[in-house]
């Protein structure tokens, strides 16, 4: 297990140091200016707010508990599910994943990759066209949330995994 824990690293998005049995977290209050976050979360944060922006939606701040919560996502997922989507059906929170192949994906290119279903979603009708998804941009734009947070962790086989989490959903 310390062998594993050693080979994968975790980046976690967020402001001051705690450890979690060898893994390396970082935790960011809410009230800190975006330009005191880590250079990741400043890419994810400002991702998010130019796409809500684009459609006349609020920007997102830096949650002050999401951080910690999609930290300890992202490892569990790791450690004890190999790196699959976690279930968050009935989750607290919204939330969006997405599998990278390598090291973690860029904080950009995750959003990039969550915006492309724009394309699908209906603004009149805040629904999909049919036989498509977009769900995913939807959540990125959802105008009730306020907060977001994030996390990735790179998993054997060469493949990462990064979560986002939406307060309220």
């Amino acid at each position: 297990m310390a062998i594993l824990l050693v080979a994968v690293t975790v980046l976690v998005l967020v402001i001051s140091h705690n450890t979690f049995q060898g893994v390396s977290a970082l935790v960011s209050p809410g009230s800190m200016a975006p330009s005191t976050l880590p250079s990741a979360a400043r890419e994810f944060l400002g991702a998010h707010n130019q796409a809500r922006a684009a459609v006349g939606v609020g920007p997102l701040k830096w949650g002050a508990q999401l951080p910690n919560a999609t930290a300890l996502l992202a490892r569990y997922q790791r450690n004890k599910m190999g790196c699959q989507f976690a279930n968050l059906k009935d989750h607290k929170y919204g939330a969006n994943q997405l599998w990278g192949s390598g090291a973690a994906v860029p904080p950009r290119t995750a959003v990039d990759t969550w915006l492309k279903e724009k394309t699908y979603y209906d603004y009149a009708s805040n629904s999909c066209a049919p036989n498509h998804r977009c769900g995913v941009y939807k959540q990125v734009a959802w105008k009730n949330s306020t907060e977001l947070g994030c996390a990735q962790a790179t998993c054997k086989d060469q493949i990462s995994l990064t979560i986002c989490f939406y307060n309220p959903p």
